[in-house]
């Protein structure tokens, strides 16, 4: 299978033109015309995934945040991220990423899924088209009522913690919930105004969440990683599912932090 190849099922699968106009999707690094025998799947195109790249040799990285975020003026060894491109270039591996398309396609109902959300809808709705309203996140009913402190348990289950940072009474029953991946905040109004009990989301900043429990809604601030990791497995599986003549190996799951 050629690059080309590659490009092509992919924007079927998850289409570029859902991502942000200040989003960098799609092919980053690499040759069209470039043959695809092994790729690897990271959630970030970090040392450690190249090196694994060039150990496994990969000719394909597929990542969900974009490694070329901001305009280069210059590729330089020196730099943490020409370091990278340049190793790429020299190893011959090939550079792909999908990232708010993959959070409005594929992720808010991954996210819903692992999280047991009910009849899930569109949080922060961003269009419509002829697949319907399309957006950021999900909000939908539990099974059943619950405590903010039981849901946490499950939130952690879900994203592989042995912590979650909880804003609100963990006593308060909660019967209607929210998860947007990643950097949620934006996400919150939305939340509140469909009448969510909690949110789960990651990266939330101290004055955001007193002031949202102010509000009425709890947060479950599970960390970027911990709500954006499901890409790793959910992406081998279906490229393994899409391309079953190659070979799709994914990078081990690990939290980039430890709690000490």
């Amino acid at each position: 299978m050629k690059i080309s190849n590659f490009l092509e099922a992919m924007e079927r699968e998850v289409p570029a033109r859902y991502a942000c106009s200040w989003d960098h999707v799609g092919l980053l690094v690499g040759d069209r015309d470039a043959e695809v025998r092994r790729i690897l799947v990271a959630l970030d195109a970090g040392d450690e995934a190249v090196r694994l790249a060039e150990e496994r040799e990969c000719d394909l990285i597929v990542t969900h945040h974009p490694l070329l975020f901001h305009p280069m003026e210059r590729v330089l060894e020196q730099d943490v991220i020409g370091r990278r491109v340049r190793r790429m270039i020299r190893s011959g591996i090939s550079y792909f990423a999908m990232h708010t398309n993959f959070d409005i396609v594929k992720m808010a109902d991954i996210n819903a899924r692992d999280l047991g959300l009910l009849r899930p809808c569109v949080l922060e709705k961003i269009g419509e088209d002829e697949r319907g309203v399309y957006g950021f996140g999900r909000i939908g009913d539990l099974e059943k009522p619950q405590s903010l402190a039981a849901f946490a348990e499950k939130v952690k289950k879900a994203c592989r913690l042995d912590a979650v940072r909880v804003y609100g009474n963990p006593e308060t029953a909660v019967r209607r919930a929210a998860v947007a991946s990643g950097s949620g905040k934006s996400a919150i109004p939305d939340a509140i105004r469909e009448g969510a009990g909690v949110i789960v989301t990651g990266d939330v900043d101290y004055h955001t969440a007193i002031d949202s429990v102010a509000e009425g809604i709890a947060i479950i601030d599970a960390g970027h990683y911990g709500t954006e990791f499901c890409f790793i497995n959910y992406t081998v599986h279906m490229l393994q599912t899409m391309f079953p003549d190659t070979e799709v190996i994914g990078q081990e799951i690990r939290q980039p932090y430890t709690i000490l």
